[in-house]
């Protein structure tokens, strides 16, 4: 059995202060070697936190975030973080598309695709993210539309899919505390399941993440779904008991 992968995504929040104190906690509450956690974990944090974290993070096991890539490699784009820049500060992982990229910058998937591109170009590995919204659940478009979004990403990355994260998260579930049921987020990762192994022979090696309301109280069940890999986690991933025991009901005994 693969270890499953949880990552927390600080979304804006934190502070030097906060992040030295969360970050401490966090690797207190792991066992010296983190890796027998039985889970690998990844701490997505705001880009001008990205070198505070890294160092907090050197000595440890735990992988660093970051919550957007530019879709361009380098250039007049002010604001802008690049993946080569990104992989200067030890990022491992960038989250591509969330729902609310998605939705307040109005990102599109071939934009999204882009940034997945540019991310796997620099060799740092993106969190894809799909989900629908609850007006499209209600019609009875969910698979129509993470298939979509997920399909974007594959036809731009061709063979380099297999390199990928995916993250299902609903948009109805995240940070309201409604969560998917178990039975209706399984549902949803095997659909994608077949869409990677339709793309990829290495469909296998994707892990697909969960990131809809993960708390400590649904970890267990969630993470006992054959399709689920692990964990995009938002609020939870703020606190580190709530976080420990996230990463707890995640390991590969």
């Amino acid at each position: 059995m693969k270890k499953k992968l949880m990552a927390g995504n600080w979304k804006m929040n934190g502070s030097l202060q906060a992040n030295a104190d969360l970050v401490k906690a966090l690797l207190a509450g792991l066992p010296a070697d983190s890796s027998s956690a039985g889970c690998s974990i990844a701490l997505c944090v705001p880009a001008v936190y990205l070198a505070q974290v890294s160092a907090l993070l050197e000595s440890s096991d735990v992988d660093l975030g970051a919550q957007d890539v530019s879709q361009h490699a380098v250039g007049a784009f002010t604001g802008e973080t690049s993946a080569a820049m990104l992989k200067d500060f030890s990022v491992r992982y960038a989250i591509v598309g969330h729902s609310e990229r998605r939705q307040y910058h109005h990102e599109t998937d071939a934009l999204v695709a882009q940034k997945a591109l540019q991310a796997l170009a620099s060799g740092v590995t993106p969190i894809v993210c799909v989900g629908e919204t609850l007006d499209e659940r209600e019609a009875g478009q969910t698979e129509a539309v993470v298939k979509r979004q997920l399909a974007a990403v594959i036809h731009a990355n061709g063979h380099c899919i297999s390199e990928i994260v995916v993250a299902y998260e609903p948009v109805w579930a995240i940070g309201t505390g409604k969560t998917a049921s178990p039975e209706q987020a399984q549902q949803v990762h095997a659909v994608l399941r077949a869409q990677l192994a339709a793309a990829t022979p290495h469909a296998a090696r994707v892990a697909i993440l969960y990131g809809g309301s993960m708390n400590a109280a649904n970890a267990k069940q969630l993470l006992a779904q054959p399709d689920i890999d692990g964990g995009l986690v938002g609020g939870a991933s703020l606190k580190a008991p709530d976080f420990l025991s996230i990463i707890a009901a995640a390991r590969v005994e």
